[in-house]
């Protein structure tokens, strides 16, 4: 019944924004989707380590997911403006018993062209906001999205400012590092972001700097602020590439990619990430790499500080043999190491024969056939709940193979 409601609210939504047809209706999105199985028993299998750019996602997406966004632009008296709308389809396996759950991304309202400021764009919705990512992990190193007001595109020394407010009445799941208490209780809170980007600082290379404040709203809530640096470099090494650069601090109850955090953290609770990631399409050859170095510091249920190392190396290539087959392989190294614990480990690799639209390692949509091996130690086993977290099944190996089918496309 929850479902049902869920659908029709959507489906009203939906039709609220395209009940005007003064303009088109733009329709985008992205979904993945396709059956899996293992060698053992026909069941499903991922291979991770829990945390951010800790899981190489070709041929380990052990979900179905789809996003599709509806948006308007409308012009009025010299101001643009546009209402967005975005629904998402979530199933965490390939069953059809009605499992999947629907929700609502983004819906918020933009404009620009005001009479007291005609080059900023203000906005109030919930939306996502300031992202950017690593496409192979599936990891957004930089995320200020939520529910909230703000303005961008400011003028600011050559290079462009935004100011967002965001805030959390209640509920749902923090976000962050592992939490010293209270992991499922996301109570009141606000944030500020500032946003400076766009600030050439060397040929084809533009820096960005993004800055949080976070604020507890209830008894027990703690402060807490973050700075991110982001370097994006084109034509990288002589062959036209790309490469970002990310260098991340968080304190409190602050998140280190610029979000929310644990709420009620104290200033013992530090993150410091450090993210290279490269890209390249040189001929046929394309791919993009990662390599990132994390080290949270984490307050203890008993109130102690632990401290956590994160590796994680890894890239994904694609080799054209024609316009539209290309042979794809990903291979990666992750690790963890508690503090006085034993480091967890962790390899995986992937082969995927590939239909697209076209030979560049971006051309969406892909139809992929697969097959993943990996491997990894009794730590990680121990640390995933005997395997649950690593395997997709509590059986306390340390190997698997997976294979399957997967359609990726974005439009």
């Amino acid at each position: 019944m929850k479902s049902q409601f869920k659908l029709a609210t959507v489906a009203a939504a939906m039709g609220l924004l395209g009940a005007t047809s003064a303009q088109a209706v733009d329709w985008g999105g992205y979904f993945r989707v396709g059956p899996g199985a293992t060698k053992k028993d026909d069941s499903r299998a991922c291979y991770a380590l829990s945390g951010a750019g800790m899981k190489y996602r070709l041929g380990n997406e052990c979900d179905f997911y789809g996003e599709f966004l509806l948006s308007q632009g409308f012009k009025s008296d010299g101001v643009e403006y546009k209402a967005a709308l975005m629904t998402n389809l979530y199933n965490g396996d390939s069953s059809d018993t009605g499992a999947a759950s629907v929700g609502i991304n983004q819906m918020y309202v933009e404009g620009k062209g005001y009479d007291i400021a005609p080059n900023v764009n203000f906005w109030i919705g919930k939306r996502f906001y300031g992202r950017a990512d690593v496409h192979i992990t599936d990891t957004f190193f930089i995320n200020l999205s939520g529910v909230g007001a703000g303005a961008d595109s400011i003028a600011v020394g050559g290079g462009k400012l935004g100011i967002a407010f965001f805030r959390n009445d209640s509920g749902g799941v923090i976000q962050g590092t592992p939490a010293p208490a209270n992991t499922l209780d996301q109570r009141p809170a606000s944030r500020v972001n500032f946003d400076l980007s766009e600030l050439a600082v060397n040929p084809g290379g533009k820096l960005r700097f993004v800055g949080t404040y976070v604020k507890g709203d209830f008894t027990g809530g703690k402060n807490g602020f973050g700075l991110s640096a982001q370097h994006n470099q084109d034509n990288a090494f002589g062959l036209g590439g790309t490469n970002i650069l990310w260098v991340q601090f968080a304190q409190g109850s602050a998140g280190v990619d610029g979000g929310f955090g644990t709420l009620n953290a104290t200033s013992d609770t530090k993150s410091f990430r450090i993210v290279e990631s490269p890209g390249w399409q040189v001929g046929p050859f394309g791919g993009q790499g990662q390599l990132m170095f994390q080290q949270d510091k984490v307050e203890t249920f008993t109130g102690q500080v632990t401290k956590v190392d994160s590796v994680s190396v890894g890239g994904r290539g694609s080799y054209a043999l024609t316009k539209n087959f290309k042979l794809v392989a990903e291979t990666a190294y992750v690790q963890k190491k508690p503090e006085n614990g034993e480091t967890q480990k962790l390899a995986k690799f992937t082969f995927a024969p590939t239909l697209s639209t076209g030979p560049g390692f971006w051309n969406r949509p892909e139809l992929r056939l697969y097959v993943t091996t990996a491997k990894w130690n009794a730590a990680a086993n121990a640390a995933e709940n005997g395997g649950l977290g690593v395997t997709g099944r509590n059986d306390g190996k340390t190997k698997g193979t997976s294979y399957g089918a997967q359609a990726e496309i974005w439009f």
